[in-house]
């Protein structure tokens, strides 16, 4: 039986759920892989709902994509807002619709909790990606992002 259901992230799916941020972070120029934080980055979402949402999509129990929610307040908005803060696609499964559905998925979840906005950050380097968040209503902002690194362990990539 093909079936395809999009759900809440379990404790249970954290050894998946890492693997598709290995993967990830592979992909994006700011980030190192490293297991051991994802896993405690993950625990720390799963283990605090009012932190945040992951979702996954599921064909026929495996998963195949994650979606990365986390809660926080806009002054500027004036209420709850969310941080899309990773969304990856398994790399054997891309181009299939998956990556679709799960953020449409997200987006209507959004609007039935009254979140105010959904903010993403996307590496400046994949059009792919940017052309894929735009096509789903996200939009170019006047804001530039800039971090300041307080884990040395943490030091982005030259």
């Amino acid at each position: 039986m093909d079936q395809i259901v999009i759900e809440q992230a379990t404790m249970e799916d954290l050894p998946q759920l890492t693997d598709l941020l290995q993967d990830l972070f592979t992909l994006e120029g700011d980030f190192n892989p490293d297991r051991t934080k994802q896993v405690r980055g993950l625990r720390l979402i799963l283990e605090q709902p009012s932190r945040g949402r992951i979702f996954v999509l599921r064909h026929n129990g495996t998963i195949l994509a994650m979606i990365n929610l986390l809660f926080t307040i806009s002054t500027a908005e004036g209420g709850f807002v969310i941080l899309l803060e990773d969304m990856i696609v398994h790399r054997d499964h891309r181009h299939h619709g998956f990556g679709d559905q799960l953020l449409q998925y997200a987006i209507e979840y959004a609007k039935q909790k009254d979140f105010q906005r959904i903010t993403l950050l996307t590496d400046r380097l994949n059009e792919e990606s940017q052309r894929f968040f735009k096509n789903h209503g996200f939009v170019d902002s006047k804001m530039i992002p800039l971090r300041l690194i307080l884990s040395t362990s943490q030091q982005p990539q030259q």
